[in-house]
């Protein structure tokens, strides 16, 4: 039974730590920085692919350490993302993250996670996570694929006038919730 509790979190508000430069740390970085281009991101790693270092050129709340993790990189950090190909370095960074009570996700080691990186559909301003609770990225990513071929691009324009109708409602919470649920009734 899947028991995630699904959240939206406002990245741009938090300094995101990422171990680990190579493959799997530029899927993470890119990932984050495509949801939340202001970010304040930290990527330590004592190689980094070229890539990323492009990456850093236009992202200046990116920030690349060229150096091996220690503990002292989580300093003032809200949420670590691990993602080397050193399991002991990601045993070592989860460790240390328990220890400070940060909410660490160690990429492909779904026992070590206190969360998932959810595969991610959007359509404006509308957003789907997709999680499989750590069992198969690939099939969310799939599915993803799907929704973002079936899901029509007007959707934003449907949000707006949505947006718009929800800001013109009198009432109280109550009746402005009935209202809109009687209007989205069509989606049904």
């Amino acid at each position: 039974m899947n028991t995630l509790f699904p959240i939206f979190v406002k990245a741009e508000n938090l300094h995101t730590l990422i171990v680990g430069g190579g493959y799997v740390g530029m899927e993470k970085v890119t990932a984050l920085l495509a949801n939340a281009p202001a970010a304040r991101v930290t990527l330590v790693a004592p190689d980094i692919r070229a890539e990323i270092l492009e990456m850093a050129e236009h992202h200046p709340n990116l920030q690349l350490v060229q150096e091996l993790y220690h503990e002292n990189f989580l300093t003032d950090k809200d949420l670590v993302i691990v993602g080397t190909n050193d399991k002991g370095v990601n045993r070592q960074v989860q460790t240390d993250c328990k220890a400070r009570r940060i909410l660490v996700n160690v990429a492909d080691t779904p026992d070590l996670c206190d969360f998932y990186l959810s595969s991610v559909v959007k359509k404006g301003d509308l957003k789907i996570a997709i999680s499989t609770n750590g069992k198969s990225p690939t099939f969310a990513k799939r599915f993803r694929e799907v929704l973002e071929e079936i899901l029509p691009d007007s959707l934003q324009e449907t949000l707006d006038n949505l947006t718009a109708i929800r800001n013109k409602l009198k009432g109280d919470f109550v009746q402005k919730m009935e209202k809109l649920n009687e209007i989205t009734n069509v989606l049904k």
